[in-house]
């Protein structure tokens, strides 16, 4: 595959891969992407409540136009409940109300609710305001809200797991009563009015989501989606299509390098014989749901569709890879990849970190499907890999949300910061300064990758104005923990802050 610099998405393109993914490859070009990669609840702006909001995206759209940015890829914005983790949805569809804009609402006349510390505070205060606000303009015969209806069938279990949830103080559904153990048609005449609720919030959401997709597409600038592989068990998804699951194990990772005992996520891992014998319906929906929102997608944890860590929930020191037999871990892959591209117009971008089977390569690159490249990882021989020699489908990065920012890495891991220092042709100091940062950020941007993408802190902390002055404060996630502050980041800067910034968009212009 040939590369260019030729510019953003509508600029001379070459011919498209002769592979699966070519008509998506088509839409997008070929060429060098970059971009800015952010959790929309750690921006705070002027007009959201302490969290970011879906109508927060209009100005950073705006913003990545100003610097010559093609893309900005976001981290899941499914329901989550409680959970503050983006990568625990209560349902593989719903949008999260955390997010909707609420000022910007049709009619919306009364008080906003007060700022509040946590995402749980905020969410909470929200649904209470749009009560109210539900109360005063919901017309159960508004066309567009009915065709909403129309257009999404998994609404309904959505909307009555919701229902009943609340009405069962929040339980999970399998300490529900019996009656409830599975939706059934007078549960939703009997629940009819609250149903409107749930069903009328995200009406709201979608068209918020939507709002910012033609928005995007109007400014020629990508949005990438991220799919969450699993769902929590205690989701509609799993309560409504129990026999699309499979509740004996609980999905994780091995033992490695880094946690000696593996991980236990927690998540069922799903029984792909009772999907194929479905024709894969919930896959499809809900890969078809993403292009109403975004351009490209990430599909999380590419390696589960392979094969996945299963732990049997009986005997959480066991665990072995699903299949078992590692001959049928390429031919599962390639079925279900093949799923996802049929699926969907979307062009899907491989989230392939950890310990991944050859076999997983292999197919991504006869897929045509970009893997992931974290700088600090690319090494041969002992030695880092030229930014000149990565593999073209791929997307270059500094660090991801469950990695320490390029800063904490540097000061905290001496010895393989001083070897990429010497590859980087520059003296080792534990504290990274603003020019090496931005070295390093440059020479990424120049990778052979089609895409070049960083969190968006990683570009502010060229100014130490615009981060925390204390490392882990720039953390997102602590993989394997259960810490209170994962998926709690907020940027140090407001939105206006971040886009008014004369040094921050003077140096980013150039970036490219």
């Amino acid at each position: 595959m040939a590369r260019c610099d030729c510019g953003g998405p509508n600029g001379a393109q070459p011919r498209p891969p002769q592979v699966k993914t070519a008509a998506h490859w088509k839409k997008i070009g070929q060429i060098p992407h970059h971009g800015i990669c952010l959790p929309l609840f750690s921006i705070r702006s002027k007009n959201s409540s302490s969290v970011g909001e879906f109508l927060d995206l209009l100005p950073l759209l705006d913003w990545c136009k100003t610097i010559h940015f093609d893309s900005i890829q976001l981290l899941p914005l499914n329901d989550t409940g409680n959970d503050p983790s983006p990568y625990d949805p209560i349902s593989a569809f719903a949008l999260d109300p955390v997010y909707l804009s609420l000022s910007s609402l049709p009619d919306a006349h009364e008080p906003l609710p007060s700022p509040s510390k946590t995402r749980l505070e905020i969410k909470e205060k929200k649904l209470l305001w749009l009560r109210g606000y539900f109360a005063k303009t919901f017309s159960p015969q508004d066309p567009s809200y009915q065709n909403f209806i129309r257009e999404n069938p998994w609404l309904e279990s959505y909307a009555l797991f919701m229902v009943l949830r609340d009405k069962f103080g929040q339980k999970h559904w399998a300490d529900w009563p019996n009656e409830y153990s599975s939706p059934k048609p007078h549960h939703f005449k009997r629940h009819e009015e609250e149903l409107h609720f749930h069903r009328f919030i995200q009406f709201l959401c979608f068209n918020q989501l939507k709002q910012v997709r033609a928005h995007a597409t109007q400014l020629n600038i990508f949005l990438i989606g991220d799919l969450p592989i699993l769902v929590s068990p205690n989701s509609a998804d799993v309560w409504a299509n129990r026999s699309f699951f499979d509740l004996t194990f609980l999905a994780g990772a091995p033992p490695d390098a880094y946690n000696a005992k593996g991980q236990n996520w927690g998540f069922p891992i799903f029984n792909w014989d009772n999907l194929r014998k479905a024709n894969f319906s919930w896959v499809r929906e809900r890969l078809k749901l993403l292009e109403q929102f975004f351009h490209i997608y990430r599909i999380d944890h590419v390696v589960g569709l392979f094969r996945i860590w299963a732990i049997p929930w009986n005997n959480p020191e066991g665990g072995a890879f699903i299949p078992h037999q590692r001959e049928l871990w390429k031919a599962q892959g390639l079925e279900l990849l093949n799923l996802f591209i049929n699926s969907t117009s979307l062009l899907p971008i491989a989230e392939d970190l950890g310990t991944i089977p050859e076999e997983v390569y292999s197919v991504l690159k006869d897929l045509g499907i970009c893997g992931t490249k974290v700088v600090r990882w690319q090494k041969m021989g002992g030695s880092f890999v030229p930014f000149s020699d990565y593999e073209p489908l791929s997307m270059t990065t500094l660090s991801t949300p469950d990695m320490p920012p390029l800063a904490l890495w540097w000061k905290n891991s001496p010895s393989e910061a001083a070897l990429f220092a010497e590859f980087m042709r520059f003296p080792y100091h534990p504290i990274l300064s603003s020019r090496q940062r931005l070295q390093i950020l440059k020479a990424a941007h120049s990778s052979s990758s089609y895409f070049h993408i960083n969190l968006l802190e990683e570009y502010l902390a060229l100014f130490p104005e615009l981060v925390w002055p204390n490392l882990e404060e720039e953390r997102i996630n602590v993989p394997g923990t259960l810490l209170p502050t994962n998926w709690t980041y907020r940027f140090r800067p407001s939105l206006e802050e971040i886009i008014s910034h004369q040094g921050l968009n003077s140096t980013l212009q150039q970036m490219r």
